[in-house]
């Protein structure tokens, strides 16, 4: 009988009493010691009740020297003369070894680790790929209990409790883990089924796994799921830095233990881009991680420039445009991880087991923005050939986020510089009002808006406040409110009423709209409120186009918003606008402002207008100090929109700086005139400008009388100019002209143009009014 089975005889009584050459050769036990003997001295434990019911089975024996032996045994009745049982035939082979059937080959050499189990999660049976994963041979195992022959860890009592619900329940199981294996020396994944293995009887006798390696599918779903967390991770902001901290939270520590980006100067800032040198690469750290905390292994700090040689991955990456693997024991990783230990050295001890790096360049819409490292350490896997794949995937992903945030950025930046540039730098000098601004840019994603303010002097020592929001962001907007803050000053020089300004404003913007468009006329969505302040009067002149009122405090501390129309938005077109009167005591407080700063998604307008108003009446040293109480009360901590904000407190001018008469239309009352305003000019303590304002009342005067209609006034007015109005019922606005050397007039406009400051007319509801204004300043 060959070393590969045995075979014994026992009797009806238990006793051996046949023993072949293999039996002795499996066991230790020459025939004559095992002869005669009871068969149960053999056996190291009982045999199991569904090994005794099959009669087959596995059955474990120790060994003559002392060892355990697994057996798989197979019982043959023996039957006497008289039709009793005689005993038994016993056959036994070490399990798999000399298998010859079909199925036995199949199971041994199966590509998946397989086992069998008894009812108590002993080993029965093992083929050659469960040896392997086990790091033993099957005799070690069979007939041991399962938790005895691997370590302590959660995964192993999750594998033990599903072997025990398969016999509890009956039912098969399939399910998937990431664990160790005995005999191998990293992680690995697996799928691994499991089911009851029953006899003829159906009585269930054991369990049966497979278990099969699933560690490249489950690191390619882990990559695939890499690659959506990043979609939803990298770019919430358009920030640079921001975005290349987002995709060091994704790939550190699931797939680097160490991850830094570097990107070129250029890319942080507003600047063009420059040319990539061919030799060495500056770069600049804005990002990098470690699972250990404080990223000790980084020899670059954060905001520091960084010079890559040639021969570095990161060079090569940036020159070739790909990913570049390098790993422990090649010469350009042990320059490069050496060249990172003579910069930093107290990171040396860090750097230790660092085996594997990964460079890949950050590219978008044909440009190289920079580069991201990954580096392996604490993960045994060095990357391959999928994780560059999956890095350049990645690294596209990320690099269109920053490229994305640059351009916003410069965008950004371009929008801010334009419209700082149109907006009021310096407000210009005039006693009708005090005025403080605040102008806050948005930082949300869609870019600034086109808010925007103005202060504009008039003639008569008026002032038009304007306030306007173009809806839209980026320079789009900017460019459009360039163009309506342009068309509101060169309208404000006409000297219009606010209505009519409004209603030739919405005239411009429907032409502008129909000129982007096509024939289509389209509407830019713009809004503005223009105001016009009357220091003498005392008097605010209002008007909206689709834009918030503005709030009034008085000089006793209430405030109230302005009852007014917001008339239609800008662009409309043929609809009218309705202006506002009301008068004003000296000192009140006009608020005018956009609509970023009462209206948001998530906030109530009247309930933010009351906020308005409650700041408006905290006491504050001055216009400036308000501007910022108001800010901080009303604004939300991340405002949405832009913001304008401009505060008017009112000034009066006082009947001893206004000095008026009314002139009878008649020639000879211009010498009268004239000496009245000489002798009014005297009382001023203006006798220096006595010879100019003689000639210049006489002009107009004169022309009034010539060319005008009655009524005729004359008006001095003393603010920080010396300003000269007459006014007739004629609506007929004069003009200048060269007269020619026979003409006997047409020099009296020239003449009050070049001894002023200067000059113009407005349209009144009752004709036009003539002005001009002097230096109150010596010249010399």
């Amino acid at each position: 009988m060959e070393d590969a089975s045995a075979a014994a005889i026992i009797d009806a009584r238990g006793i051996l009493t046949g023993w072949s050459e293999g039996a002795q050769r499996l066991t230790g036990y020459p025939a004559h010691e095992a002869v005669g003997r009871a068969a149960r001295e053999l056996l190291a434990e009982a045999v199991p009740p569904e090994a005794v019911s099959a009669r087959s089975g596995t059955v474990m024996v120790r060994h003559r020297d002392g060892y355990l032996v697994g057996l798989r045994v197979r019982a043959c009745a023996v039957t006497g003369p008289d039709g009793e049982s005689g005993g038994y035939v016993i056959t036994a082979a070490s399990p798999g070894h000399g298998e010859t059937s079909l199925a036995g080959l199949a199971f041994q050499q199966a590509s998946m680790s397989m086992s069998v189990f008894d009812t108590g999660q002993r080993y029965l049976r093992l083929n050659e790929a469960a040896c392997h994963v086990m790091g033993v041979p099957e005799e070690t195992l069979l007939g041991r209990h399962f938790p005895e022959t691997v370590a302590e860890a959660e995964h192993m009592r999750g594998f033990n409790w599903h072997l025990r619900h398969v016999v509890e329940t009956g039912r098969p199981v399939r399910y998937e883990s990431y664990a160790g294996a005995p005999a191998l020396n990293r992680e690995h994944a697996w799928v691994t089924e499991m089911w009851p293995v029953r006899d003829a009887a159906g009585e269930l006798v054991g369990t049966a796994l497979a278990a099969f390696d699933s560690t490249e599918q489950y690191w390619a779903r882990q990559r695939l799921a890499l690659l959506n967390e990043a979609a939803a991770a990298i770019g919430t902001t358009l920030d640079v830095v921001r975005t290349a901290e987002e995709l060091i939270g994704v790939v550190v520590p699931r797939f680097a233990d160490f991850a830094s980006v570097d990107l070129f100067d250029w890319v942080l800032g507003a600047d063009e881009q420059p040319t990539v040198p061919a030799d060495e690469i500056t770069l600049r750290r804005v990002a990098h991680g470690s699972v250990t905390e404080g990223t000790p292994e980084a020899a670059v700090h954060l905001g520091e420039v960084d010079v890559y040689t040639p021969f570095s991955p990161i060079a090569r990456a940036m020159r070739e445009g790909g990913a570049i693997l390098s790993q422990a024991g090649e010469p350009a990783f042990m320059r490069w991880v050496a060249e990172r230990n003579s910069r930093a050295p107290k990171g040396r001890p860090y750097r230790e087991g660092a085996h594997s790096m990964l460079a890949v360049p950050l590219r978008a819409r044909g440009t190289t923005l920079g580069v991201a490292v990954a580096v392996r350490v604490a993960q045994a896997d060095d990357y391959g050939a999928d994780d560059a794949v999956f890095a350049e995937e990645l690294a596209s992903r990320a690099a269109v986020c920053v490229d994305n945030a640059r351009r916003f950025a410069r965008e950004r930046t371009t929008a801010l510089a334009l419209q700082h540039s149109l907006l009021p730098r310096g407000l210009p000098g005039q006693a009708a009002v005090q005025v403080a601004h605040r102008y806050l840019p948005s930082g949300s994603a869609a870019g600034i808006g086109g808010d925007w303010f103005d202060v504009i002097p008039l003639s008569g020592s008026r002032v038009a406040l304007v306030v306007g929001d173009v809806v839209g962001h980026g320079i789009p907007s900017t460019a459009t409110m360039g163009r309506l803050v342009t068309a509101v000053r060169t309208l404000a020089d006409v000297d219009l009423p606010p209505d009519e300004l409004l209603t030739h404003l919405d005239d411009l913007v429907t032409h502008l709209a129909s000129d982007d468009q096509g024939d289509e006329v389209a509407e830019l969505g713009a809004t503005c409120l223009y105001a016009v302040y009357d220091p003498v009067t005392r008097r605010l002149n209002l008007a909206a186009a689709g834009h918030p009122a503005p709030a009034l405090v008085l000089p006793d501390g209430s405030a109230r918003m302005i009852p007014m129309s917001a008339g239609p938005p800008l662009g409309v077109g043929g609809l009218p606008f309705e202006a506002t009167e009301l008068q004003l005591p000296e000192g009140s407080v006009v608020a005018l402002y956009t609509d970023g700063l009462v209206e948001d998604r998530d906030r109530d307008v009247d309930h933010a207008t009351d906020e308005l108003c409650r700041a408006l009446t905290v006491p504050a040293d001055s216009l400036d100090a308000l501007c910022d109480t108001v800010l901080k009360a009303v604004l939300p901590e991340e405002p949405g929109d832009d913001v304008a904000l401009l505060l008017a407190r009112t000034r009066a001018l006082g009947a001893d700086q206004v000095a008026t008469w009314d002139v009878t239309p008649d020639p000879a009352a211009v010498a009268a005139t004239r000496q009245a305003a000489t002798d009014q000019l005297t009382a001023w303590g203006l006798d220096e400008t006595a010879f100019v304002t003689e000639l210049v009342v006489s002009e107009l005067v004169t022309n009034a009388i010539r060319y005008g209609a009655p009524p005729i006034q004359l008006r001095l007015i003393r603010d920080r100019t010396l300003i000269c109005e007459v006014s007739d019922g004629s609506s007929t606005s004069p003009h200048l002209r060269r007269a020619h050397q026979d003409d006997e007039g047409g020099r009296g406009l020239l003449l009050v143009a070049q001894l002023t400051q200067r000059w113009g007319s407005r349209q009144t509801t009752r004709g036009k009014t003539i002005w001009c204004e002097q230096s109150l300043t010596p010249l010399f």
